[in-house]
Parts: structure tokens; sequence; C-alpha cells
């Protein structure tokens, strides 16, 4: 019994509609594609979904990248999301019935180019920080300048540091409890900047803030007294940022970027370095190796007398 390639691809789009459940952007981009898909099939005089082959698969990935007369190259990060949509359809043939063999299974989508992750200098930490710590509420400046050392002096992901609580520091050790994904704790120590700052910031600005609400045991309260959230950790970097003239983009996540790229470039070996931020793998660290050596091109190129051409 033979499926019509066109047959096929309906049901498949009415399964993500009905029971998947997609979000509407990813059923338009999983219906151009397949669409797309349909028809290099129909110009290939395919027309039964079981006739279909690895090969044909394979040679629609290189059609994506390589482009033609109607569309041109996509990127591998556009032409990977073309072929998870495609392996996803023949698995729903399979599964269904239409066919016994998935062509597709064996066609691996092209790797994504890996995004370096982005660091600022420590001058522009410092003026961060700087700026933060100004103010005329005590309670706020304190807690401001707190969180951005927190944040630069252990590379803590912002769940991390608004999830904070009192129990999880130690300054007399010098430490903090961290609870990283998947609910896994590590140690990290506080360098005196950070302690200094925490220091501050709980004798002088948590009890006020703490009068205001019932924050519990949070390390980081909001003006009202409550836990701070992401999203308010988010405008006092936002803040400092516009009151220190930063004019590139800074996130909680960069002065975790940073934290780490300023490790490595101080001579930390990458698998301190990967205990530090909580990654599972040495894998994840080793991304910021890469950042180094481009900033080591960089001091080369504008350094040496024989680097230019």
């Amino acid at each position: 019994m033979s499926t019509d390639v066109g047959l096929a691809l309906r049901g498949y789009l009415d399964h993500l509609t009905v029971e998947r459940g997609l979000a509407t952007n990813t059923l338009l981009s999983y219906r151009r594609d397949l669409r797309r898909y349909a028809g290099v099939l129909h110009q290939r005089g395919i027309a039964d979904v079981a006739a279909v082959t690895e090969q044909d698969v394979t040679d629609f990935l290189a059609r994506l990248r390589q482009g033609d007369a109607e569309h041109p190259p996509l990127s591998a990060s556009s032409a990977a999301r073309a072929v998870i949509a495609v392996r996803g359809f023949h698995r729903f043939v399979v599964r269904e019935g239409m066919a016994t063999v998935d062509p597709a299974k064996p066609v691996r989508p092209p790797k994504r180019p890996q995004r370096l992750p982005k660091a600022i200098p420590v001058e522009t930490v410092q003026a961060l920080i700087e700026a933060a710590g100004t103010g005329s509420r005590t309670e706020l400046t304190t807690r401001d300048a707190a969180l951005l050392e927190f944040l630069y002096g252990t590379g803590a992901r912002i769940s991390e540091a608004v999830g904070l609580d009192v129990d999880d520091l130690d300054l007399t050790e010098r430490t903090v409890r961290l609870l990283g994904k998947g609910g896994k704790q590590r140690m990290v120590p506080l360098g005196s900047f950070a302690i200094e700052a925490l220091d501050r910031y709980l004798v002088q600005g948590r009890p006020l803030l703490a009068e205001n609400g019932t924050g519990g045991p949070a390390v980081f309260l909001n003006a009202r007294g409550g836990r701070l959230s992401r999203q308010s950790a988010w405008s006092v970097i936002d803040a400092a940022k516009e009151g220190a003239g930063v004019d590139v983009e800074v996130s909680p996540h960069t002065l975790r970027h940073s934290f780490a790229t300023h490790l490595l470039d101080g001579g930390a070996d990458v698998r301190v370095v990967q205990e530090l931020l909580g990654h599972a793998s040495v894998a994840t660290t080793q991304l910021y190796t890469l950042v180094t050596v481009e900033r080591l091109r960089e001091v080369y190129a504008s350094s040496h007398p024989r680097a230019r051409h």
C-alpha cells in the first residue's frame, strides 16, 4: 500500500498542530521546510513516501546549503532546522505504518557554528560595579554592588544568585554553596572584593530591605523585602551599564563569561574553571579557551613588529 507524499505531509502537520501543540512560529517553519522538501521529492519523480531513500534526504540537505534558483543558501542553523523537520516527518511516517524504513534516520543535521562566549575587560567590570554602588539609598546601592561583585567573583548563574540564601554564605571560610542545574551543589571560593561587598550589604543594606517584607532567608532582596527576581537582577545590571556609560551588551551571563575568561587568561587550569562554573562536561568550559586564543591573536597582531602583513 502506497501513500502519497503530500497526504503523508498533511497528516504530519495535523499531528504537530493537534497532538504536539507546537508554537505558531515553529509550525510555520516546519510547514515551510517540509513543503520545500516535498517539492524537491516531486522534482525527483518521487510520489510514494515509502520510496524515499537516504540519498534523497542527503541531497536535500546539500541543496539547502548550496541554494538553488529559487532559494538562497541556508546557514547551518537554518539547514539543521529543516533536516530536523524532515527527520520528524519520516519518524511519523514509519510509526503510522506508511513505510517500513526511515531514510532520514542516518542523516545528521549540520553542526551549528560554536558561538564564543563574550567577555568584557576587567576595567569595564569595575566601572559597572562602581556605578552600581552610587545612589542615595544605601540599602539598594550596597545590594546592587554586592550582586555584581558576587556574579563576577563567583561565576554564578543568575538563577543561582537570586536563589542564594544567607546560610549558603560563609564569609569566615570565604566560600559560598551554589545550587546549580539538576540540583547539583558546588562550593565556590569568595574573593576579598566580593566578601567586602557582601559584608557591607548584609550589615548596612539587607536589614533595611528586610523590614519591608518577608524575603525570608534570601540574600538578595528587592525594595519590597521579597526575594530579588531574575528580571530585577537584569534591571540592576542595565542601570549599572547606563550609569557607567558602557556601550556594549552586558547581561548576568556576560559576568559569568568574564569570570571564566579572566581566570583562564590568568593561567587557571580549565578543569578547575569547569568545577567553579558547575559545567557537567569540560568540553563546555573549553569554549572559553577559544576566547583566550582569540585574545592572544589580537595582542600578538597589535604588538609584534612582524605580525602585520
